[in-house]
C-alpha cells in the first residue's frame, strides 16, 4: 500500500464499476449480475468455480501483467502527478483477481482496456482526494478507529498493531498510515453527504435474492446449501447499499472531471 492508494474502502468499487460500464458485448449484463450476489448466497459454489477456472489451462491460460512503456508520470490531475510507481502498484494488485473473473466467465481480459480503467480509477480517486482536501470535513477518533478496524479485517489481521507492523515493513510508518486513514474517514463522509439517505426496498432485496438463486441454478452447483431470504437479507442489503454508494461515487467523479484539468500520458 503506497501513499494515498491506501485509501481503499470507499473506492474499491470504482474499478469494477468502470469495468462494468465499459464492457460491451452479449455477456455484459450477466457478468455484472454475477459479481457479488453469487458470492454471498453461495460461497462454496464460487470457490469451486474459481478452482475449475484456475485448473482449466486447456481452456484459457492466465495472462501476465503487461506493463511495458508505462511513462514515469502517467497522468496529471489539476497539476498533481500520478506516478508510474503508484500506477503499477495498483495495476498489479487488481490484475490477478480481474483476470480470473474474466476467465471464469469464458472471456479474455483486454489489457489495453484494463490499463485505461486503472488510469481512470486513479484519476477519479485523485479528484475525490482533492475535493476532500478543499472541504471542512473532520475525522473523529471513533470513525478513525472504526475505519482502522475495517482495514484490519480486510487484510485478514487480528489487531491494529499487527496492521501497523505489516505496513511498516512496506515502508509506511504509523503517522503516515493514520494520515491516510483520516483521509479515508473524510472521504466516506463526502460520499455519504453526496448519496444522502440510501433506501433499500423489499422489492430490491427480493430481486437480488432471486437473481442469485437463478445464477446458482444456472451454474449447476447442486447440493450447495442456500440460505433463506430472511437469512440472506443483511448481506443483500449491504450489497445494494454498496452498489448505490459506488454509483454515487462515480457520478461525483464525473461531475468533478468536468471542471478538472486532466492530462493523460499513458
Amino acid at each position: 500500500m503506497k501513499k494515498k492508494w491506501l485509501v481503499s474502502l470507499s473506492l474499491a468499487g470504482i474499478i469494477a464499476f468502470t469495468a462494468a460500464c465499459s464492457n460491451e458485448g452479449e455477456n455484459t449484463e450477466s457478468n455484472e449480475d454475477q459479481t457479488e450476489p453469487q458470492e454471498e448466497v453461495d460461497e462454496t459454489a464460487g470457490e469451486e468455480g474459481a478452482e475449475n477456472a484456475a485448473g482449466g489451462e486447456q481452456q484459457m491460460e492466465m495472462p501476465e501483467p503487461d506493463l511495458e512503456d508505462v511513462p514515469d508520470v502517467v497522468a496529471e490531475v489539476n497539476g498533481v502527478e500520478i506516478s508510474k510507481e503508484d500506477y503499477e502498484s495498483l495495476y498489479v494488485s487488481q490484475f490477478q483477481q480481474t483476470a480470473l473473473q474474466y476467465q471464469m466467465s469464458g472471456q479474455e481480459l483486454d489489457q489495453d482496456q484494463f490499463k485505461e480503467q486503472i488510469m481512470e480509477s486513479m484519476i477519479g480517486q485523485e479528484l475525490l482526494v482533492q475535493e476532500v482536501e478543499k472541504s471542512d470535513l473532520e475525522a473523529s477518533e471513533d470513525k478513525v478507529n472504526e475505519t482502522l478496524d475495517g482495514l484490519v479485517a480486510q487484510n485478514e489481521m487480528e489487531t491494529q498493531e499487527e496492521f501497523f507492523a505489516a505496513l511498516e515493513e512496506q515502508g509506511m510508518d504509523k503517522t503516515e498510515v493514520m494520515s491516510q486513514v483520516e483521509l479515508q474517514v473524510k472521504l466516506d463522509q463526502l460520499i455519504a453527504n453526496e448519496a444522502g439517505e440510501v433506501e433499500v426496498t423489499e422489492e430490491e432485496l427480493q430481486a437480488l435474492y432471486d437473481q442469485a438463486i437463478a445464477q446458482q441454478e444456472e451454474s449447476g452447483a447442486e447440493g450447495a446449501e442456500i440460505p433463506s431470504f430472511e437469512e440472506a437479507k443483511p448481506s443483500l442489503e449491504q450489497q445494494i447499499r454498496t452498489q448505490k454508494e459506488t454509483e454515487t461515487t462515480q457520478e461525483l467523479v464525473n461531475k468533478l472531471r468536468e471542471d478538472a484539468e486532466v492530462t493523460i500520458h499513458l
